[in-house]
């Protein structure tokens, strides 16, 4: 309780800080900290690649940027799990993607489609692939055509540093994570899902209590293991009462994105809002420090936006009241 109190103050000092700022600022901050964030996760990524080699002697080694999972070097850069660095790559990535008009943000989503790929996490990747083609649909004509352009010149560059330079054999790891998939059962999230269902089944409407997944997982199971999925840890933790509570809040916010001035000026936060859902389908971040920070970036723009639409209403109440 005291951590989530920690947290939504956070959310309300991080929104004041944000209200003296335009959002040309806010998105500018955005832009050089995604730079920032996954230049350096790269580099520490490199290093710990040159210092270990591409095979590590212990499973779960970590050196540098790098977690040899399964004998997998796995990116997790400046942070201690590469499914999490998808997460906190989320905003940046679909900020580059809605704005490259500029060799910056080119330079930008090309890192983070490189840091995201180099992670091989399966739900990671597969969010990204999908608020891409989603930006697809959205975005008018000419965009598509200069983004299809941008990331096919991306993906040739990327690939050729990936294979020639840092010799990694990109296609040959990709290919065993998805085949893996079929003998590892997600990393042994479907086992945990169903206990998960297990214990709502057990106390249908308001669970076994917050954060208690772990513990029951540890008594009957001897596993300290998250669930790995949010929406079935609340359902197991909090029962119907919590799930319902937590999907209102997340239609609201939904609701409040799919507003046309919204897609057309500020496309990231929808996408952004989609790729946190679709990866809390395999990670357990029922309230995180990342998700936090977008809130209190898309109150204040929602805010401003509200703000202009309230005045531009007015005005046209005063020129026809005048006339």
């Amino acid at each position: 309780m005291a951590g989530i109190a920690l947290l939504i103050g956070f959310f309300f000092i991080v929104k004041f800080f944000l209200k003296s700022y335009s959002n040309f600022a806010i998105q500018e901050a955005i832009g050089k900290a995604g730079l920032l964030f996954n230049t350096i996760s790269l580099l520490l990524y490199a290093i710990g690649l040159k210092k270990i080699g591409f095979q590590a002697v212990e499973e779960m080694t970590v050196s540098y940027g790098v977690l040899f999972d399964r004998s997998y070097p796995r990116l997790v850069g400046l942070l201690q799990d590469p499914n999490l660095y998808v997460f906190y790559n989320s905003l940046f990535f679909a900020y580059f993607l809605t704005n490259m008009t500029n060799w910056r943000n080119k330079i930008g989503f090309a890192l983070c489609m490189f840091t995201t790929v180099l992670t091989f996490s399966r739900g990671g990747i597969l969010a990204m692939l999908i608020i891409i083609l989603t930006y697809m649909v959205i975005c008018n004509s000419s965009t598509r055509r200069r983004t299809m352009t941008t990331m096919g010149l991306i993906f040739i560059a990327a690939g050729y540093i990936a294979v020639f330079i840092m010799k990694i054999n990109i296609g040959g790891l990709l290919t065993g994570r998805i085949t893996d998939f079929s003998n590892d059962g997600g990393s042994g999230r479907f086992e945990l899902w169903g206990r998960a269902w297990e214990y709502f089944l057990a106390h249908p409407v308001i669970g076994i209590g917050a954060d208690n997944f772990i513990e029951y997982n540890k008594v009957y199971y001897g596993e300290s293991l998250y669930t790995h999925n949010t929406l079935l840890q609340i359902l197991s933790e909090s029962g119907l009462v919590g799930l319902c509570l937590y999907l209102l809040f997340l239609l609201l916010v939904l609701v409040h994105l799919m507003k046309r001035h919204v897609i057309k000026e500020h496309p990231y936060l929808l996408l952004s809002f989609l790729a946190f859902l679709m990866q809390i389908m395999s990670l357990s971040l029922i309230i995180h420090e990342v998700f936090i920070l977008y809130l209190a970036i898309l109150s204040v723009t929602l805010q401003r936006a509200e703000n202009v639409h309230f005045e531009q209403k007015q005005k046209v109440a005063t020129i026809q009241l005048t006339t």
